[in-house]
């Protein structure tokens, strides 16, 4: 009976990654089928190649270290599988609706949410919400598709609903799953030992990245749920930072022209300014975290 459940055990975890390589592959295959694009149907063979060899080769891996009892390796390349199965679910949803051709294009995107006549608003919503969840699409294209359909104002009104209901549930994910897969992978002793050590230290961090457009804040609510930020400040966090970001975006694409050399001045000063902060906060992120905490009295 011990044998055969363990016969069974290393059975089921050798056809769980078979089983997600080749989801993944089956799915990205089909999905380049469409030639959706003009590279994808340029280098089509190319791609599929690559797909399949991709897969194989971490399928083939995976079933090596598991079978050599070296679970950490065998382990992230069992969730990069599950992962590759998700996004080639996705993409291939995106090519069979046609969505791949529009989001890239905002002149597309506003024409094809355009089309949708009063159901438009929800539409635009919901692609809002799923461009932080899922969609790997630039959230400026949505706003300035939206900026276009529906003005800055309302635009931003509706941006913000999308976009903060994707970040709670994107927070929820990385809280509720992105633990336990990492605890998973590395142990929860590791896991818990490293989360000590950081515990305070990625509040204001992750605030200021969230108003900053360069940092790829939509992946930064996982990161927020896997760090020892509370559900209240990030609730708090997230509206009042989404809120500016999402208003500035929106009336900045609205104002700011892009056909006009001032309006080009205007973007290139902003593009500086936003560079200059970004390396700010990178390259003095602890000393800015403990001046705000003593000024706020948040160090014990």
């Amino acid at each position: 009976m011990v044998l055969f459940k363990e016969v069974l055990k290393h059975t089921v975890n050798i056809l769980a990654a078979v089983l997600f390589g080749a989801v993944a592959f089956v799915f990205t295959a089909y999905g380049l089928a469409y030639k959706s694009l003009p590279f994808i149907a340029e280098h089509f063979m190319t791609l599929i190649i690559v797909a399949s060899s991709a897969s194989a080769s971490l399928v083939l891996a995976g079933i090596v270290f598991y079978l050599f009892q070296k679970q950490i390796p065998y382990k992230l390349i069992l969730c990069t599988l599950i992962f590759l199965a998700i996004v080639g679910v996705v993409f291939f949803t995106i090519c069979a609706t046609g969505i791949i051709t529009k989001i890239n294009s905002i002149d597309a995107l506003r024409v094809y949410i355009a089309g949708f006549g009063n159901m438009a608003v929800f539409l635009f919503i919901l692609f809002c919400f799923l461009q932080v969840v899922v969609l790997p699409v630039p959230g400026s294209i949505a706003v300035a598709a939206g900026v276009a359909l529906f003005g800055p104002l309302k635009c931003a009104i509706f941006s913000f609903i999308g976009i903060v209901t994707g970040s709670i549930v994107a927070f929820a994910i990385g809280r509720w799953v992105g633990y336990k897969a990492v605890k998973w992978i590395v142990g929860k002793e590791a896991l818990d030992k490293w989360l000590q050590k950081l515990k305070n230290k990625d509040y204001l961090i992750l605030s200021i990245m969230f108003l900053l457009p360069m940092f790829p804040d939509d992946i930064l609510c996982f990161v927020a749920g896997l760090s020892s930020m509370t559900w209240g400040y990030f609730l708090v966090m997230i509206v009042v930072t989404r809120a500016i970001s999402v208003a500035s975006t929106s009336f900045s694409f609205g104002l700011i022209p892009f056909n006009t050399w001032w309006g080009i001045l205007i973007w290139i000063v902003i593009a500086v300014l936003i560079g200059i902060s970004f390396w700010l906060v990178c390259k003095y992120s602890d000393k800015i975290d403990n001046f705000i905490k003593t000024k706020l009295k948040l160090k014990r």
